[in-house]
C-alpha cells in the first residue's frame, strides 16, 4: 500500500489552514489549537517547513510562521519530499539505489515512467488547490508510440 506518514499529511493540512486563513502570521500554539495537531508535532513540523524554505519565522510578540510564496505557487510534491523524501514507488527509483533484480528486470523503464507522472501529477497540484471543497484533479497520461508500433 502507498500511504504518506502523518506528518506529511500534517505537514499539508498546517499549509492549508495557513493559506486559507484570513492572517499573515501564526504561532505554533494557534496552529496546534485550530487544527488538533499536537503541539509537538506542529513544531516538528514547522521547522522542517521552515528549513526547506516553505515558511518563514518572525521573531517577537507579534511573529509567528508565514508561506514564503502564495499558494499557488506551492506544490503537493515539494510539501511531500519535505516529510518523505525522493518519491520513489519502487527501489529502482530511487536516487543512487541498486536493486538487486536489475540485471534480469524488465520492468525498470516502466517503474521510472510510471514514478515521473506520479511526481508530476503531484506537482500539478499546488497548496491553493488543496484548500478548495469542489477540486477534482485532472491529470492527462501521454502514452508515446514507438517506431515499430508506427510501422506495423
Amino acid at each position: 500500500m502507498l500511504r504518506l506518514t502523518k506528518l506529511t499529511d500534517y505537514g499539508i493540512l498546517l499549509m492549508t489552514h495557513m493559506a486559507t486563513a484570513e492572517k499573515d502570521l501564526f504561532a505554533a500554539a494557534e496552529l496546534a489549537e485550530s487544527t488538533r495537531i499536537p503541539a509537538p508535532t506542529v513544531s516538528k513540523i514547522l521547522q522542517a517547513l521552515l528549513h526547506e524554505g516553505m515558511l518563514e519565522s518572525i521573531r517577537g510578540a507579534k511573529g509567528g510562521y508565514r508561506l514564503t510564496r502564495p499558494a499557488t505557487d506551492i506544490n503537493v510534491r515539494d510539501i511531500i519530499t519535505v516529510f518523505e523524501g525522493s518519491i520513489a514507488l519502487t527501489e529502482c527509483n530511487l536516487d543512487h539505489a541498486h536493486c538487486d533484480q536489475s540485471e534480469g528486470c524488465t520492468t525498470s523503464n516502466n517503474w521510472k515512467h510510471i514514478n515521473q507522472a506520479v511526481s508530476r501529477a503531484l506537482e500539478s497540484i499546488s497548496l491553493a488547490d488543496m484548500t478548495r471543497q469542489d477540486f477534482m484533479p485532472v491529470f492527462k497520461l501521454q502514452r508515446s508510440i514507438s517506431l515499430t508500433e508506427v510501422q506495423h
